[in-house]
């Protein structure tokens, strides 16, 4: 008798199985649309598929009749320069101090507890402090992704450095390896791939706090362009906008495991 926790769906079932629940979200939204518009023509709430599709013309291939620009590729390069820059400080920082407090002891007793209050802390609840201390402009947007996305990089870091079987520390030191040598290569090599799949896990937490940021004070990006819409109830440019926040983070997501996978082939059989 096979066992249902055994079997194993092949390429194309596992392909319908994973379109299946988008699939049942667009027949549910087609169907919701339909009662409500049949109810009231001007319900704004769920707008039809020729709402949507007008919203997205206009707002991807029209330019704006005051700036000149193309609404949605002006906004999703603002808020990409934003969250690449943020993010890759934070990566930075994560590498630098996730080395520091797993392989220095001393390192480790000093900034360890620093970086778990960091990590505790709300980034949203100290967005105000921010503004405040570096004004409305790009630097405290990206201030809020680097507190909010560094210090848990640097945790995951740390445990990470921590996990390398210490005999391989005990042999290198014993061939004649210094400190900066141990660092740089014994740790750093295993440590890269674990960065990148540290940076994919807090991607979700640095679009959240881009969109929040960008919501409260910015002139131009996806989260402030949602906000702005949703004053008029504009949900025919909303949803697309969303959408397309959802694929960008997908893909974001999906490049950096091709990364992983092309430069660190063995870290994805460990």
């Amino acid at each position: 008798m096979r066992r249902l926790l055994n079997q194993q769906p092949g390429r194309f079932s596992a392909l319908c199985l994973s379109a299946l629940p988008f699939l049942l979200i667009v027949i549910v939204y087609l169907i919701a649309s339909d009662l409500r518009l049949a109810e009231n023509p001007n319900d704004k709430l769920l707008p039809s598929l020729g709402s949507l599709k007008e919203a997205i013309v206009q707002a991807a291939f029209e330019p704006n009749r005051r700036t000149g620009e193309i609404q949605l590729w002006s906004d999703t390069a603002a808020s990409l320069q934003r969250l690449i820059l943020a993010v890759a400080i934070s990566a930075l920082l994560g590498l630098m101090f996730g080395l520091a407090t797993g392989v220095i002891p001393y390192f480790n007793a000093g900034l360890s507890p620093l970086i778990a209050v960091l990590s505790m802390i709300p980034p949203l609840a100290i967005l105000p402090i921010l503004f405040i201390l570096f004004g409305l402009g790009e630097l405290s947007k990206i201030m809020l992704i680097v507190l909010g996305v560094a210090p848990c990089i640097m945790r995951e870091l740390h445990l990470r450095v921590v996990d390398i079987p210490h005999e391989q520390i005990i042999k290198a030191q014993t061939l004649g390896a210094s400190t900066w040598q141990v660092i740089w290569r014994v740790v750093l090599p295993q440590i890269l791939p674990r960065l990148l799949n540290a940076v994919r896990l807090t991607l979700g937490s640095a679009w959240l706090f881009l969109i929040a940021a960008e919501a409260i004070a910015a002139e131009s990006g996806l989260g402030y362009r949602i906000f702005l819409l949703r004053r008029y109830l504009a949900m025919d440019t909303i949803l697309p906008y969303v959408a397309w926040i959802t694929l960008l983070a997908f893909l974001s997501d999906y490049l950096l495991r091709v990364v992983s996978r092309r430069l660190f082939p063995w870290a994805a059989k460990t």
